[in-house]
C-alpha cells in the first residue's frame, strides 16, 4: 500500500476514478432498462449480481494486457478500414442495444399488461448474461483508457472497483426512478438507441465524442425534469385536489 503515500499516484487513482465513472453513465442506463423487464422483486438482485460479476471480467481484462492489446489488430480490412475484434464487439454489441430498445419500446407502446408475461427463471438468467455481456462491451473502452492513463495495476484496479460500486449504488436509484415515470422510461429507452447507434459508429470507426452524447443526455433530462415539475405544480394546484 506504499503507493497511496505517493500524491501523484493519488490523483491518478481520483482522476482515473472519474473518468471511470463517466464512461459508465450510459452502462447504468443500459443496466437499469434490463433489469426493469424484470418483476420488481428481483430488480435488484440481478442488477447486484450482474454488476458484481462484471466488476471480476473487467478485474480480467487488466490482467490479460496483452490478450487485450490484440483486440485491436485488425482481422481483415474492408477498403482502407481495419476490422479489429474489438470493432466487432461494439458493432454486435451495438446493433443488439439498437434491436433490444425497439423490442421495449413497441412492448411499452403497443402491448397490454396482461399481453406481457414473464417467464421469471428463463428471463432472471437472460438478464444477467445480458448485464455481463454489456459491461464487457462497455469495459473495452473503459480498460484501455485507464492502462493509457496509469502505468500501476493498482491504481487501475482501484479505480475500476469504486467506479463499479458506485455503478452498483447508482443502478438502483435509477431504476426505480425510470420505473415511477413513463415518460422517463420512453426517454432512457431512447438513449439505448442513440448508445446503440454511437457503439455501431465507433465499430465502423467513426468516433464520437462522448461529451456529445453526455450532453444530449443531461439536456433531455433536464427538459423532462421540468416537465414533471410543471405536472406536479399543476395537480397540486387544480380544483380536484383543492377540494379535497
Amino acid at each position: 500500500m506504499d503507493w497511496l503515500i505517493d500524491y501523484s499516484n493519488l490523483a491518478a487513482l481520483l482522476t482515473l476514478t472519474l473518468l471511470e465513472i463517466i464512461l459508465g453513465i450510459d452502462n447504468i442506463v443500459v443496466i437499469s432498462i434490463l433489469s426493469n423487464t424484470l418483476p420488481r422483486h428481483l430488480q435488484q438482485k440481478a442488477r447486484t449480481i450482474g454488476i458484481s460479476l462484471a466488476l471480476i471480467t473487467r478485474i480480467l481484462l487488466l490482467l490479460s494486457l496483452s490478450w487485450l492489446a490484440g483486440l485491436t489488430w485488425p482481422l481483415f480490412h474492408v477498403g482502407k478500414m481495419g476490422v479489429s475484434v474489438r470493432d466487432l464487439i461494439l458493432i454486435a454489441g451495438g446493433l443488439f442495444l439498437l434491436a433490444k430498445g425497439t423490442h421495449e419500446i413497441h412492448r411499452a407502446l403497443e402491448l397490454k399488461d396482461e399481453e406481457i408475461t414473464v417467464r421469471q427463471g428463463n428471463a432472471f438468467f437472460t438478464v444477467i448474461v445480458q448485464i455481463i455481456a454489456f459491461d464487457l462491451v462497455f469495459s473495452l473502452d473503459s480498460v484501455i483508457t485507464a492502462i493509457g492513463m496509469a502505468q500501476r495495476l493498482e491504481i487501475m484496479v482501484a479505480a475500476i472497483v469504486i467506479a463499479i460500486l458506485i455503478m452498483l449504488l447508482g443502478s438502483g436509484i435509477i431504476s426505480n426512478f425510470i420505473h415511477r415515470h413513463p415518460s422517463i422510461k420512453m426517454l432512457a429507452l431512447s438513449f439505448l438507441l442513440m448508445i446503440g447507434m454511437t457503439l455501431v459508429g465507433e465499430g465502423l470507426e467513426f468516433h464520437i465524442p462522448k461529451g456529445y452524447l453526455y450532453f444530449a443526455m443531461g439536456f433531455s433530462m433536464a427538459v423532462e425534469t421540468l416537465n414533471l415539475l410543471a405536472g406536479h405544480r399543476k395537480d397540486k394546484g387544480s380544483p380536484a385536489t383543492s377540494s379535497e
